[in-house]
């Protein structure tokens, strides 16, 4: 942004604030702003983006309170409009900036840069009235994205990004999302301050565990005898072992037992195990097997396995 461009623009008005705001409505206005119109929010919308940086422009001026002082005694001065060059019944800017600079006196400026020594461009005008600082322009933020396999990714690791001819390291925390996304302050493009990176995170799935929340869930099958009679089964964990498991007698295929603190490890803490219990039917039958599932069947002949399920239709 030019000096003049700041000179021109109202602050005030772009965050919707009064000209005698204090410190904490300006900053509240600011957030509440922001929260809308930042491009997280509004994916590909060259309007609303922005929209987010003259908000930010404006916010670095008005929450300086030095900046502040001297944005409002020049916008008094000069009334908010744009500065001509002079003409017939206007006030040239040289006059304004001689009236600042005592009576009588004409400051000149080139609106070029000029040879060392000579006359200074207009922005390096400004930039010595304002204290030899101009006003602010954040960075863009940038977006990225990374694949972790699984046991990563609920491990946590570093990766390294290329992002605009530049490698930046960005830790992931243990227990990572898929899908979840990363913001690395500071680490977008160049600005002042700088804008942010944004790495969303992709995790592959994994053959055996998949996530829920904290917890990890895992089916695993068991044989008939051992979901009818009642049996302790060994269940792998991410961590490679395995951790023996109760299935108690009569456990119906499809019912889940936890194990405590056998999830995933986050700065909340270790999530659970959910073990969902299959019972595995045999595709082929010995002959003694055969034999023994039918003496089964015919000792269990009054038992209906559907009774509830007809009872709960009729409802």
């Amino acid at each position: 942004m030019t000096g003049q461009d700041w000179l021109s623009k109202d602050f005030y008005a772009m965050l919707g604030v009064p000209k005698d705001a204090d410190a904490a409505t300006i900053k509240k206005a600011y957030r509440k702003k922001a929260r809308t119109l930042h491009p997280d929010q509004n994916p590909g919308d060259a309007r609303a983006e922005e929209q987010f940086k003259d908000i930010g422009e404006a916010y670095a001026v008005l929450s300086d309170p030095e900046q502040r002082e001297r944005y409002d005694e020049l916008r008094a001065l000069g009334g908010g409009a744009r500065f001509t060059a002079g003409g017939p019944g206007a006030a040239g800017f040289d006059d304004l900036l001689g009236g600042m600079f005592g009576p009588g006196s004409r400051v000149r400026f080139s609106t070029g840069a000029g040879p060392a020594g000579g006359p200074g461009a207009f922005d390096d005008l400004l930039g010595g009235i304002f204290g030899g600082r101009a006003p602010s322009r954040r960075g863009t933020d940038l977006n990225a994205s990374t694949s972790l396999p699984f046991r990563t990714a609920a491990s946590g690791s570093t990766v390294s990004l290329s992002v605009e001819g530049r490698t930046v390291n960005a830790r992931v925390p243990a227990g990572v999302r898929d899908g979840q996304k990363i913001r690395l302050r500071g680490k977008g493009r160049p600005g002042d301050p700088p804008g942010d990176l944004v790495i969303e995170v992709r995790v592959e799935p994994h053959p055996v565990f998949a996530t829920d929340g904290d917890n990890l869930r895992v089916t695993v099958p068991v044989s008939f005898d051992e979901a009818a009679l009642g049996a302790q089964v060994a269940v792998p964990t991410l961590d490679g072992t395995t951790v023996k498991v109760k299935v108690p007698a009569g456990t119906p295929s499809g019912r889940t037992l936890r194990v405590k603190g056998k999830g995933l490890t986050s700065a909340k803490g270790a999530g659970d195990l959910m073990v969902t219990v299959q019972v595995a039917v045999p595709r082929k039958l010995t002959g003694a097997a055969r034999d023994a599932v039918a003496a089964f069947a015919e000792a269990t002949s009054g038992d209906d396995p559907r009774a509830e399920l007809y009872a709960a239709a009729r409802q």
